[in-house]
């Protein structure tokens, strides 16, 4: 301000006319140093790095003031934008980071992480009842995991999905004795507890455990992360895995998911009708929620269960008992047209039903065509959602 006054004057008469006596200490939200002139000599007061604000008054001229700080603000705002595309942690906890390792990026980075691995802790007992579910298959067989989440919003995060879809392909490596034939076998989250995995997206890269990776997401996304389950499906030699999955974000990853295999007798036997038909049952799957692929799977007790409650619902009418008798084979039926594959309506097509339809596939492709295994999966089913979980916490903590 003093030289763009008197931009013509030597600087010797500009100090000259600052009669200034040392002020007391200023702040700002910044380091400097401040100046004083007096006569034909410039003194400096000293540095000050208080982040309290408050002002200061010259009579007759201003100080000249020189920043000094350990980072400008451009240098903190680049810092901050780098730890958190690095991090992807919330600003308010970036920038805190930062100041409480003077501004030393790969430390605050450190910190962050050890931040995160208590947060995450601390949040593990919460309710995750949201996620998605990742799949990913070869010829022969298929994996699905289901990682949950909080929120809906966290399983739409980069981040998030890249975990889930590298657990997938970590489940599709398993090999055990049980998955030597055909059929659907569960993989818990047990198995995965001493696996490592290297990870390639960019903020989540090297070589690490599956726990300390679903540990760091959890820190990153501020939520509760968790591995809940996953599923393999083989089929044999001669036959084709077939997958399906609903809403969708991306591919490999969705809320419902419908994998089913397809096998046929003969070996020669051309395969593109059988993929064809395996992609709109394995879709079939998703939308009809069989229980049992044939009615010869259903338990007896499931069967004898379903009988009272349709013969007491049929006594209500007060009809005589041949006639509730014959009321309870019909309802029986369709009980099984509910819940069994095989006599379920083909969603495609509701004149046939499933069992028709492998009949006419057989036909075309000129050998017997049978359903190995399908797997019917979504996300937090048998799970307590959120707002109840966070229901039933108000109510403990009230009493």
């Amino acid at each position: 301000m003093v030289f763009s006054q008197c931009a013509k004057r030597p600087i010797e008469v500009l100090c000259k006319r600052l009669r200034l006596k040392p002020s007391p200490s200023v702040h700002s939200g910044y380091g400097y140093a401040t100046w004083v002139c007096r006569g034909s000599s410039i003194y400096q007061l000293g540095e000050n790095k208080s982040s309290s604000s408050s002002s200061f008054t010259c009579s007759y001229g201003n100080a000249v003031r020189s920043y000094s700080g350990e980072a400008s603000v451009s240098e903190q705002m680049n810092l901050i934008k780098q730890l958190r595309e690095r991090t992807s942690a919330p600003i308010k906890d970036v920038k805190s980071a930062l100041i409480d390792c003077n501004w030393d990026i790969d430390a605050a980075q450190k910190d962050l992480r050890k931040r995160g691995v208590v947060l995450a802790s601390k949040k593990s007992s919460r309710a995750a009842a949201e996620g998605l579910l990742a799949l990913v298959q070869n010829e022969n067989k298929a994996a699905v995991v289901e990682l949950n989440c909080e929120t809906d919003f966290v399983a739409r995060n980069d981040i998030f999905q890249y975990l889930a879809l590298s657990l997938a392909k970590l489940t599709l490596a398993v090999e055990s004795s049980q998955q030597s034939s055909s059929g659907a076998f569960p993989v818990g989250p047990e198995y995965f507890e001493n696996l490592k995995m290297n990870l390639e997206h960019p903020k989540l890269r090297g070589e690490t455990t599956v726990q300390n990776a679903i540990t760091e997401v959890a820190a990153m996304m501020g939520e509760n992360v968790k591995l809940r389950r996953g599923f393999t499906v083989s089929t044999c030699a001669n036959g084709v895995m077939s997958t399906y999955l609903h809403t969708s974000p991306k591919s490999g990853l969705g809320r419902i998911a419908g994998i089913l295999s397809l096998e046929v007798e003969d070996k020669n036997a051309s395969l593109d009708a059988l993929q064809h038909v395996g992609s709109e049952l394995a879709m079939h799957v998703v939308a009809a929620k069989p229980l049992f692929l044939s009615k010869d799977l259903v338990s007896l007790d499931a069967i004898e269960n379903e009988r009272e409650i349709l013969k007491s619902q049929a006594e209500t009418t007060g009809k005589p008992q041949v006639a509730i008798e014959k009321m309870v084979e019909g309802r029986l039926r369709k009980y099984f047209e509910e819940v069994v594959l095989m006599e379920q309506k083909f969603v495609v097509n509701d004149t046939v039903n499933v069992k028709t339809l492998l009949k006419n596939l057989s036909e075309e492709v000129g050998t017997p065509v049978k359903i190995g295994s399908f797997l019917r999966v979504e996300v937090g089913e048998g799970l307590q959602r959120l707002e109840a979980s966070s229901a039933s916490e108000s109510l403990a903590q009230a009493a």
